[in-house]
């Protein structure tokens, strides 16, 4: 299935700001249909509104947890404030990854 814009947006923010050696990007709003949330519904057919992402990168290197989220969560500030009202943070380092 192919990505849809938000998706699209969420992948090129990270790979410019991550240079990851691994991203998945997975919309998982379907999952989340008829859920109502301030300013309506999120979950619509196309909605891209609930995201997981997994992101492979040597820029978490000595950080923790909260500091990679709050990594990703920078480079996507625009799409959180917006379209997305859900996103699920899977951020490893490639050592992390090869573990796993």
């Amino acid at each position: 299935m192919p990505e849809g814009p938000i998706a699209s947006i969420i992948r090129k923010k990270l790979t410019a700001g991550l240079s990851p050696v691994g991203l998945e990007i997975e919309d998982d709003s379907g999952r989340h249909a008829g859920h109502h949330h301030e300013g309506g519904m999120d979950g619509k057919a196309g909605g891209e509104s609930h995201f997981n992402v997994t992101v492979v990168s040597a820029a978490f290197e000595g950080q923790g947890r909260v500091q990679r989220q709050r990594a990703v969560n920078d480079l996507l500030r625009e799409e959180l404030a917006g379209p997305v009202h859900a996103l699920s943070i899977r951020a490893l380092t490639p050592a992390e990854a090869a573990s796993a």
